[in-house]
């Protein structure tokens, strides 16, 4: 059996040109170009919580990272380099090839380079820590949102955990629809093309990994204001599923990697224009408001309005991971 060095070795040391040292000591050495700033995120994989213990293993490498990378999204940061950490029940040689080439498959996708990491035996948990490099002061941040801005959501939110309740048996979905959902699920896309244009367009940025409305919910709560949904506004509910479950996936399901982002009305055009240059879905679904207070604090309120004008009521927002 391969021991802990020559499987690392063997899957997962790579060249790292922009790196100044890359792996094999105790610290990679990076640096950003002149003038930018570094964005770091990190996020942890466990099994049983956020993907089943049967899932692909080259898919669950493509997502191990596309979850880190979509963070660096929403910041409108560029992936530039990550570190992986793992704990793995036993050395599986053959799924850990297969998970590296998905991890790498995505990394070469993204131009991000693996630069370090570590592993040890334990129940499986991966955790990537990804760096992204951006101009110095361009961040698109949570608390930025304005007053009467629009808000906005990309590509097909709800898709992913239509995908996970077709995979638990709580629904079944049609064969075309349930490929499409599973895939959305298992190899989501980070949309940096998406972050990266968004630079000077959007007051602010999320990505939706925990729910549509629960992470709204985090540049409302940052940015001090409420929101008016429109249901008439959201994407169109998937033809095949479960109307009231489709709709509950695209409000409160999560683990989408779509960007939920706020921008001014007079940048309404630029972002339909946006949308058609990148071949991406960009749905207008609402826009901010003014938040009531309580204790002198603004309450992150979202109102879900129908086509007649009355409030919905809102099932549960998002994932919690202590809910």
């Amino acid at each position: 059996m391969a021991s802990e060095f020559e499987l690392i070795s063997r899957h997962f040391s790579r060249a790292t040109p922009s790196a100044i040292l890359g792996p094999g000591d105790d610290c990679a050495l990076v640096a950003p170009a002149p003038g930018m700033e570094l964005a770091l995120t990190t996020d942890m994989l466990v099994e049983g919580t956020h993907f089943l213990p049967d899932t692909d293993p080259g898919q669950l490498g493509w997502k191990t990272l596309a979850v880190n990378l979509s963070d660096l999204a929403a910041m409108g940061a560029t992936p530039r380099w990550v570190l992986l950490a793992g704990a793995l029940p036993n050395a599986d040689e053959a799924w850990i090839a297969a998970f590296a080439d998905g991890f790498f498959r995505c990394a070469k996708r993204y131009g991000a380079e693996v630069i370090g990491g570590d592993t040890t035996r334990g129940p499986r948990n991966l955790c990537v820590t990804a760096i992204g490099e951006l101009p110095a002061g361009s961040a698109l941040r949570r608390d930025g949102a304005r007053l009467d801005d629009d808000i906005w959501v990309s590509g097909q939110p709800g898709l992913a955990a239509l995908g996970l309740a077709h995979l638990q048996g709580k629904t079944t979905l049609p064969e075309a629809l349930a490929r499409r959902c599973v895939m959305a699920l298992q190899r989501p896309l980070p949309r940096i093309e998406l972050g990266l244009r968004l630079r000077g367009i959007a007051t602010s940025a999320i990505d939706v990994s925990d729910g549509l409305l629960a992470d709204l919910g985090h540049i409302l709560e940052r940015s001090g204001l409420a929101a008016d949904l429109f249901e008439g506004q959201f994407p169109l509910i998937p033809p095949g599923s479960v109307p009231r479950l489709a709709r509950e996936a695209q409000l409160g399901g999560g683990d989408d990697y779509e960007l939920c982002f706020t921008t001014p009305i007079a940048a309404r055009q630029q972002v339909v224009m946006l949308a058609a240059e990148l071949d991406l879905p960009l749905w207008r679904i609402g826009y901010t408001v003014s938040a009531a207070t309580e204790s002198g604090r603004p309450i992150a309120d979202i109102r879900l309005i129908d086509a007649d004008g009355q409030p919905l009521p809102i099932p549960k927002k998002g994932f919690d991971h202590f809910d």
